[in-house]
């Protein structure tokens, strides 16, 4: 009995992650992951949890026990990396991150005694690895993804880098955080593991603002600062590393240094390219008529897009490189290894839209994915004004074409009705500057 207990609280919990909008399709997997990291009676409490954050407060009510006893338990799951935690208007605060970017992710950014990690690693590459519906809902879902390509700026020339904007430049997104934490890469641990890690830095993974600053407190990486940061950053793109960090320009996440062979967003771009897993940068790769063929650029491109052709029929005649441009990611890391400079970083024809901050990318999400009803009837989200504003406000910034969607989803008529609104309001504001 108590094994079907414990295994119905795994079943309940799978059911509350998939609700996210990235998607964490349920399977006998799964429930043997968070069997590794979530006691059952942990499963059970946070299968109740909000997906927006929460005070324990709240936690207290959704658990029906003193706040003091739910304070203990979020505070352990938080020091596990199973929580999030963060100080909003002089209170504390907890949220439930994710899978990826999240929850897995943080089991494995340190060594840890706590945890079965050569287990863990083993299932976590069946799941995500391995079978497709994990990484098809986290990488191919809709148009908006969770991660984009950072350019490498060094590769730029003078006048292309005048166009690159603050939240393009991975140096930039480390001079705007309030807190840097680095930890292991999660990607070559897991696979150092199975003995199939890569000899990239593994000791490089960085983290940002307010989950780094509660990572940082629960010792699952280590505080570091801006100079620090830059110089495991250098160190990256020697080693030929990409980068790739959370889609948003505003209050960005994580960077991670990517390579071809370990990292899980080049694998998934590897295998679900034309689906087009992750957000370009706004520039992209191209071969000059220099080109010697030598074949430098192939192993290190982490998109393996990279190909060598001749000019004559049956493989005779000279070589050069060919690049997949619709597979391209616009790195840089191929123009970086390039001895003769034959390959150059061009702009793109159409400059690739990028959500502004967390609310707006998580809105996006969840309209292209038809999980939106989750996020506003989410029962603690109803309960904050400033979070049912703040996802309101998000809607009403897209395009009618997706607010419509929105209201579809929703069953909404209060937002149907609020979205035509807005419509009027900005016809009549476009026929007053046509008149003036």
């Amino acid at each position: 009995m108590a094994h079907l207990t414990a295994r119905s609280s795994y079943a309940r919990l799978t059911e509350r992650l998939n609700r996210f909008p990235q998607g964490a399709p349920p399977s006998k997997l799964l429930e043997q992951i968070l069997a590794v990291l979530f006691r059952p009676e942990e499963a059970e409490l946070v299968a109740r949890l909000p997906l927006r954050p929460f005070s324990a407060d709240q936690a207290a009510r959704a658990w029906d026990m003193p706040a003091a006893r739910a304070r203990v338990l979020l505070e352990q799951m938080a020091e596990r990396g199973l929580l999030v935690d963060m100080q909003q208007r002089g209170q504390m605060h907890y949220v439930l991150p994710p899978p990826m970017a999240g929850f897995f992710e943080f089991a494995l950014m340190r060594v840890r005694d706590d945890l079965d990690q050569g287990l863990l690693s083993r299932l976590f590459e069946q799941y995500i690895s391995v079978e497709d519906d994990f990484v098809r809902a986290l990488f191919s879902g809709g148009e908006t993804q969770f991660g984009r390509v950072l350019v490498g700026e060094d590769v730029l020339s003078s006048a292309q880098a005048l166009h690159v904007l603050d939240y393009e430049r991975a140096e930039a997104i480390i001079d705007a955080a309030t807190h840097i934490g680095i930890g292991l890469c999660y990607c070559r641990h897991k696979r150092a593991h199975q003995g199939r890690a890569c000899a990239a830095e593994m000791d490089i993974c960085m983290t940002f603002n307010g989950v780094a600053a509660s990572l940082i407190r629960h010792g699952q990486v280590r505080p570091v600062e801006r100079g620090e940061c830059k110089e495991l950053l250098h160190k990256a793109r020697e080693q030929n590393l990409a980068q790739f960090a959370e889609n948003v320009q505003q209050g960005v996440n994580f960077i991670c240094n990517c390579c071809p062979c370990c990292c899980e967003a080049m694998l998934a771009h590897q295998r679900f390219g034309p689906e087009h897993p992750i957000h370009t940068s706004n520039f992209i790769a191209a071969v000059g008529e220099n080109c010697s063929g030598c074949g430098r650029c192939l192993p290190v491109c982490p998109a393996r897009i990279i190909t060598l052709e001749t000019d004559q029929p049956g493989g005779y005649g000279r070589k050069r490189a060919v690049i997949d441009q619709d597979a391209c990611l616009g790195c840089g890391v191929c123009a970086r290894v390039c001895r003769l400079k034959a390959l150059r970083m061009s702009p793109r024809a159409q400059r690739v839209i990028t959500p502004v901050n967390a609310v707006h990318k998580t809105v996006l999400m969840a309209i292209e994915r038809g999980t939106l009803q989750h996020l506003i009837f989410d029962n603690q989200v109803l309960r904050s004004h400033r979070a049912l504003a703040a996802l309101l406000g998000a809607i009403l910034k897209l395009s009618p074409v997706k607010r419509a969607l929105a209201g579809s989803q929703l069953g909404s008529r209060y937002l149907e009705r609020l979205c035509a609104r807005i419509d009027i309001l900005r016809d009549e504001s476009s026929s007053g500057h046509e008149s003036a």
